[in-house]
């Protein structure tokens, strides 16, 4: 089991340069992979992509790749030629106006902020393995996160679907009393009414026949214990989990429903109050999972 949440980091030398490449992801239904690079390396954009699809399927992913130049060397540049042929282009354009060009050290400024460009950085062939190592080792960071907190998950997964099966059992157990209490319980109000109705009355006899029927929970039972096998066996396999579990899930929070109110039972009821609780603690912890 792998959480989608993770983080992971590299770094490599390209040319002088520190490049600090990292992987961080948080929850989504898909998978949604975004890059933050250099705009020279954005070639590198539809192989990090596939290098990313490979140690994750769900999540909203983000590679970011930063560049950070040796102290005292600049992170931009002028360039001094366009800016000379801008003042060029504006004191032509005074002269044929008749109007007298004089700069400011403000015009001057403007003009040469204008033609700033940032500093170069290596061609992409030539930063292409170093990013592509340091992308590796980041995924590999990334993907180790990952599988710890998805082992925190899974443990905390079976310690609730353990309760999950006990109050199956304890409904199992419960539910076939049921109906003779109901019988027991309509025998005594009818006698307090002054009736003297037998067991053996046919009416008596439908009417306990009728509660009966609307009562069984056996064949919710015997479908919430398939599920709870299948669930527990998804949570424990390898490969993708999140979509699948929310399925079966969904399917557990059915039978459960459907048990709560044909169970007409207080120990029941708060039986599947219990479940109802731990089940939504699940399904809320599935949607941090792969």
């Amino acid at each position: 089991m792998r959480s989608m949440t993770g983080y992971g980091r590299a770094l490599a030398t390209v040319g002088g340069l520190q490049v600090t490449v990292q992987v961080s992801a948080v929850n989504r239904k898909g998978l949604e992979v975004t890059f933050a690079l250099p705009v020279e390396w954005e070639p590198l954009e539809p192989e990090m992509g596939e290098a990313v699809r490979r140690v994750a399927s769900r999540g909203k992913v983000h590679v970011a790749v930063e560049v950070e130049r040796p102290a005292g060397e600049a992170a931009e540049t002028w360039d001094e030629a366009g800016a000379e042929r801008q003042l060029a282009r504006l004191e032509a354009w005074s002269r044929r106006r008749g109007v007298e060009f004089s700069p400011t050290p403000e015009l001057l400024w403007s003009v040469l902020s204008s033609q700033r460009r940032p500093a170069g950085l290596p061609v992409v062939e030539e930063a292409g393995p170093a990013v592509r190592m340091a992308l590796a080792e980041a995924l590999k960071a990334f993907a180790g996160m990952r599988g710890t907190e998805g082992a925190a998950l899974l443990a905390d997964f079976l310690a609730r679907v353990a309760i999950l099966r006990r109050h199956h059992a304890l409904i199992a157990e419960r539910a076939p009393s049921v109906a003779p209490q109901y019988r027991d319980l309509l025998l005594q109000r009818l006698r307090q009414a002054g009736l003297t109705l037998e067991l053996s009355d046919e009416r008596v006899l439908k009417e306990v026949a009728l509660f009966a029927d609307r009562c069984d929970v056996t064949e919710e039972l015997t479908r919430l214990g398939s599920h709870l096998d299948q669930l527990e066996a998804l949570l424990r396999s390898d490969g993708e989990i999140g979509r699948k579990a929310e399925f079966i899930l969904q399917e557990i929070g059915r039978e459960v429903h459907t048990i709560g109110s044909k169970a007409n039972d207080l120990v029941i009821s708060r039986s599947v109050i219990d479940l109802k609780n731990e089940f939504e603690r699940i399904r809320e912890q599935v949607a941090n999972v792969e």
